[in-house]
């Protein structure tokens, strides 16, 4: 009766942690839900290890920061102030992956870089074309 008991207890609180993974997987945003539903591993004690997930969502948010800094934001810098910038940006983005979890900030992310890159590529051909135009007068 006693092992019984210890049995049920373990499975309800197997149930439990089931429960509250799906749980948090649904509330989770889409990118970061696909990361670690597929990039997860299971370690030789039979836990699910999310190690490896945290860190691709962590260089997904820091490199797409990267990148919207550099399209919208950057100017020419000495190395040293660019090393400085860029590091202080690799801080932040620790605070921007704990809210990526279940907002998201991936998705904004890759939006923002898209609007930027055809923003910049469209001043890129506006000012080719000015220059051929002055070139012609």
């Amino acid at each position: 009766m006693l092992l019984n008991v210890a049995l049920n207890f373990i499975h309800a609180s197997v149930a439990t942690v089931d429960a509250e993974t799906e749980r948090a997987f649904n509330r989770m945003s889409g990118i970061t839900r696909y990361v670690y539903e597929n990039f997860s591993s299971v370690n030789a004690a039979g836990e699910v290890d999310y190690t490896v997930p945290g860190y691709i969502t962590f260089v997904l948010v820091f490199v797409l920061s990267a990148i919207v800094f550099k399209l919208g934001f950057a100017r020419e810098l000495p190395l040293i102030k660019n090393i400085i910038i860029y590091a202080f940006l690799f801080v932040g983005c620790i605070m921007l992956t704990f809210f990526a979890f279940f907002l998201p900030m991936v998705e904004g992310l890759i939006v923002a870089a898209l609007i930027l890159i055809i923003y910049k590529s469209r001043m890129w051909r506006d000012k080719r074309d000015e220059r051929k135009a002055q070139q012609t007068s």
